[in-house]
């Protein structure tokens, strides 16, 4: 008889449900009793033996013998529908696909113990119609993608054979016609400090300071007696400049002063380079310069090196002049102004827009017996050669004979002046004109105008401010008179810009040439007093000072 454990007892004695006993109690109970025999009846199910509260199996059925599920089910996701053919003749294997509540997927083979009896493992083709629709769509997406990068890559050979079909104009290195020009250089003559004066473009500029510094290297080898070659000139103005100096810009200095080099083709120079033999032709450069009376060479000395840089300069500014001529005369009214008039350019002529210069022609070296074509060289070498390269030659001169269409050089705008708004549509025709004359006037007057002039305008348009300065000097001192040295220390420190004590006294002896009721100079012994009269109406100085300062800028 098996021993009655302490747990089992007061589990029966107590009155309340029975006790849960914990999962590892119950492993250590004794086991259940087999099943019997297929012909002997079932154990009751009201007291197990062994104290064991475990119902028993029910007995298996011979009639319905099924396998038992599996432990672990796995969670199967339904696949899409796929259209089937209308005609498609159905198989045993499709039906019992579409029987089955769940299919394995494809590749994988299905156990023998989940399928019915009589029934065999079949494989799902739904993931290989699936695959093949979605290569399908990937290969027509791969096929546009190919016509549209195809289209974009002969519309970029059509803009490329565009551009080349413009080739640069002969001898103009430069930037192609779509590019623009730095803006320090576009907008040159506007940065200028100073009064605006006739100012030169930059490439002017950069032109007159190559010469200066061609001219200071051809005069230290011409003093030493020393062949004046491009080479030893073109090194030392780019050292100087530390910018590329080339045969063009040498053109471009014949151009602008002709009478400054005599240029020529020499051989049998000594040179102390590997690239240039002794034999070959060099372009050397003599400055002309007057001879004295013994005959002797002249030096190039400082002062004719000033002398020439002035007269290359003058040179530039009158081939400015030329261009602003030309500009004025395509105004409405067209203007004419003398050239020895003329102090400062149009407000509407664009300096540094000026076409660049255009390079005289060098000496070149003489012609030599050179073979450069296919012809001359099948009929130099016919007998030496075989026929397959002969015929090869052949082709390549009929080829080379062909013309070709040399292109067009890049058109340069002309300067035009501003087009009339369309605000001026209703306006008079009389009254447009009147306007357009003053115009002209006053800018053919801001023109001509001479340094001297201009210094006056500046100090007329200042008075008006100067004037309420100096009533405010004389109310804060509270005295009649002020002496000269007093009164400009004080309104030098009231003026809103620097300015001297010596450019201060020259404003207040012009105010007082302009209003001596208001402002008297009295001069005893060595000082100069001014006296004020505070009574004025500063408010009718002050506009009739602005008065005088519109009418001299108009004149």
């Amino acid at each position: 008889m098996a021993q009655r454990r302490v747990t089992d007892f007061f589990a029966r004695r107590r009155s309340g449900p029975p006790a849960c006993l914990p999962r590892a109690k119950q492993v250590l109970r004794t086991p259940s009793p087999a099943k019997p025999a297929p012909g002997l009846p079932a154990p009751a199910l009201s007291d197990p033996p062994g104290g064991s509260r475990k119902r028993p199996r029910p007995a298996a059925d011979p009639a319905h013998d099924e396998p038992a599920p599996p432990a672990r089910r796995r969670l199967r996701l339904p696949l899409p529908p796929t259209p089937e053919p209308a005609d498609a003749v159905p198989t045993p294997s499709s039906s019992v696909a579409s029987g089955s509540s769940a299919c394995s997927p494809p590749g994988k083979k299905i156990k023998k113990a989940s399928l019915p009896s009589g029934q065999r493992p079949c494989l799902v083709a739904q993931g290989d119609k699936d695959t093949v629709s979605e290569l399908q769509a990937c290969l027509q997406r791969a096929r546009k993608l190919g016509a549209r990068v195809q289209a974009l890559r002969a519309y970029a050979q059509e803009g490329d054979a565009k551009k080349s079909s413009v080739p640069e104009p002969e001898g103009h290195p430069a930037e192609p016609c779509g590019e623009k020009a730095p803006a320090y250089q576009r907008f040159h003559a506007l940065a200028q400090p100073g009064v605006p004066g006739l100012v030169l473009p930059y490439k002017y500029q950069v032109l007159a300071e190559m010469f200066r510094s061609m001219d200071t290297v051809v005069g230290m080898l011409h003093n030493r007696a020393e062949a004046v070659t491009f080479a030893k000139v073109k090194q030392g103005v780019q050292d100087m400049m530390h910018r590329r100096f080339e045969e063009r810009n040498v053109g471009q200095i014949k151009t602008v002063y002709p009478a400054s080099y005599r240029f020529r083709q020499e051989r049998n120079i000594p040179t102390f380079k590997d690239g240039i033999k002794r034999s070959d032709y060099q372009l050397t450069i003599e400055p002309l310069l007057d001879q004295e009376a013994s005959g002797a060479a002249r030096q190039l000395t400082a002062s004719w090196l000033l002398q020439r840089r002035n007269i290359f300069s003058r040179n530039l500014v009158a081939r400015v002049k030329e261009h602003h001529k030309a500009f004025l005369a395509t105004l409405d009214p067209p203007m004419e102004v003398p050239e020895d008039q003329l102090t400062r350019w149009h407000p509407c002529f664009n300096v540094d827009e000026v076409p660049d210069i255009e390079p005289a022609e060098l000496p070149r070296p003489p012609p030599t017996e050179k073979l450069v074509t296919a012809q001359e060289l099948l009929a130099r070498a016919r007998s030496l050669m075989s026929p397959r390269m002969e015929k090869a030659l052949n082709d390549l001169a009929l080829r080379t004979a062909e013309p070709s269409s040399p292109g067009s050089p890049c058109p340069v705008p002309p300067a035009t002046p501003p087009a009339a708004p369309n605000a001026l549509k209703g306006v008079s025709q009389a009254l447009l004109e009147r306007i357009r004359a003053k115009e002209a006037q006053k800018q053919l007057a801001q023109m001509t105008r001479r340094p001297e002039q201009e210094q006056r305008l500046r100090q007329l348009e200042r008075l008006p401010e100067l004037a309420r300065v100096l009533r405010g000097v004389f109310v804060s001192e509270r005295k009649p008179a002020l002496t000269m040295e007093v009164a400009c220390a004080r309104m030098v420190g009231s003026y809103h810009t620097a300015m001297s004590l010596g450019d201060m006294e020259q404003h207040l002896q012009l105010l007082a040439e302009l209003l001596p009721n208001w402002l008297t100079l009295h001069r005893i012994r060595t000082d100069t007093y001014l006296k004020l009269d505070k009574t004025a109406d500063l408010a009718g100085l002050t506009v009739r000072l602005a008065h005088l300062a519109r009418t001299e800028e108009g004149l």
